[in-house]
């Protein structure tokens, strides 16, 4: 039994991710063991997670891992936690692209039992709010919402103004927050900025999204709330695999460059066998000694192309690493890395192609089937993940693709070569975690 809330609100932009990541600052901060879950695929927010919590911030997406394992990989995640919060996606009831409630914030909430805390943006309206939280809370009667935290309000007047609507919604109101320039969190062509480019500024952001919950929402209400869900009759997810004979080191990309990464993916690794050690690619000049295989994945390259371009001798070690037919697993980031230049300057130069910053925003989920071999699947292996990105890589695709996408448009993409599968599909490996296991197998040889 752990105790557990969902922050979700009307649609995005209303204060999900301030609030849910005060909240989790604030209980953290009295003593408890929080327990930090996003719903959906975004890598940033579960980094402004961690930070208030102190453990990692872990995501729950229907889509790419399967309704049958949102409860379990929770489980995994919350075990031996007071307190799991869980920020929503967008609005409460949107999903993905034509596929009804699948992996929207609703669905997730029905899975784990979990009452809903709505976040409204309340800085444009004032008796209307009470329409707005009747309709959210009518809407399927399976989501429970337990209370509203307005979110912008003005003035006491228009909080009292409120108030008194929202007494007639039979939707109790557990926090009320200001307009506070200090809680706010940078953003640009992706999103927020992730905490590792932050630091000591994401530090105090977190800091003061916690000071503001604490004077402004109702915490004994909230947890009081948390610790009404049912009983969650769940096993948790364990990434157990048997481990591969011989010694495997992996190596993964870290640092302000790559910071988009699932727990989940190092958890597997470890199973399998791996040792995994995280180097920084705008620092580091070698790959760790031992280094049998090398996982790259998200993050902002294009943010520091010069840096990660300077690094000649670290491009050198990851072309050689590759050139050697080491298993080499890239997404995304990792992939303009292995391309022969980025916006003209060079990278490592294991792919024949070259990438580019676009002011077109490619976004979505996608239906993948691989199409070659590689160290991450055999052909013919099907698999779900998500595109976010705004850079282009000319060509899209090599002489053997890496995945075959079936939506939203039927295309080939992505890069086999040796050892090498690189591609822009970001992918959960718990949802297939032979992934690991073969990854750790082709390091051995």
């Amino acid at each position: 039994m752990v105790a557990r809330l969902v922050i979700a609100a009307p649609s995005s932009g209303a204060g999900k991710t301030t609030v849910a990541t005060g909240l989790m600052a604030a209980f953290a901060g009295r003593g408890l063991a929080v327990s930090p879950h996003k719903v959906g695929p975004d890598y940033i927010d579960p980094g402004y997670h961690a930070l208030a919590t102190g453990r990692p911030g872990r995501n729950l997406d229907a889509y790419m891992c399967g309704t049958e394992l949102i409860a379990p990989l929770f489980a995994h995640g919350a075990r031996g936690c007071d307190l799991a919060v869980v920020e929503g996606v967008m609005g409460l009831y949107d999903g993905a692209a034509d596929q009804g409630e699948l992996a929207s914030t609703a669905q997730v909430a029905k899975l784990l039992k979990a009452p809903v805390v709505l976040v409204v943006d309340a800085s444009s309206q004032s008796r209307s709010v009470a329409a707005l939280v009747h309709g959210f809370a009518s809407w399927d009667p399976e989501v429970r919402i337990g209370g509203v935290i307005l979110n912008k309000v003005a003035t006491d007047r228009h909080e009292h103004l409120l108030r008194e609507a929202l007494g007639e919604s039979g939707v109790p109101v557990l926090g009320v927050l200001r307009r506070a320039p200090s809680v706010a969190t940078p953003s640009r062509h992706l999103g927020l900025v992730p905490v590792a480019e932050r630091q000591a500024a994401a530090v105090e952001a977190v800091a003061a999204q916690a000071e503001q919950v604490r004077a402004g929402c109702d915490l004994e209400g909230l947890l009081a709330l948390a610790r009404s869900a049912p009983e969650l009759h769940v096993e948790a997810w364990d990434p157990a695999l048997e481990p591969v004979a011989g010694r495997t080191m992996v190596a993964v990309a870290g640092g302000a460059a790559f910071t988009f990464s699932y727990a989940e993916h190092a958890e597997l690794l470890r199973a399998a066998g791996a040792e995994v050690v995280t180097f920084d690619p705008l620092r580091d000049e070698a790959l760790p000694e031992g280094t049998s295989g090398l996982v790259i994945g998200g993050g902002f390259p294009e943010m520091y192309g010069a840096e990660l371009s300077a690094n000649e001798p670290l491009r050198k070690a990851v072309a050689d690493l590759a050139a050697s037919g080491a298993p080499v697993a890239a997404e995304c980031a990792g992939l303009l890395y292995l391309a022969r230049s980025l916006d003209g300057q060079p990278m490592c130069g294991v792919l024949d192609a070259d990438a580019r910053m676009s002011q077109r925003l490619t976004l979505g989920y996608r239906d993948a089937v691989a199409v070659s071999d590689s160290p991450l699947a055999a052909a013919g292996t099907r698999m779900r993940g998500h595109e976010f990105h705004r850079t282009v890589i000319e060509p899209g695709a090599g002489p053997a693709p890496a995945w075959g996408l079936r939506q939203p448009e039927r295309r080939v993409e992505g890069f086999v070569r040796g050892g090498v599968h690189a591609s822009y599909v970001h992918t959960h490996w718990a949802a297939v975690p032979e992934t690991a296991r073969r990854f750790v197998e082709h390091c051995t040889g």
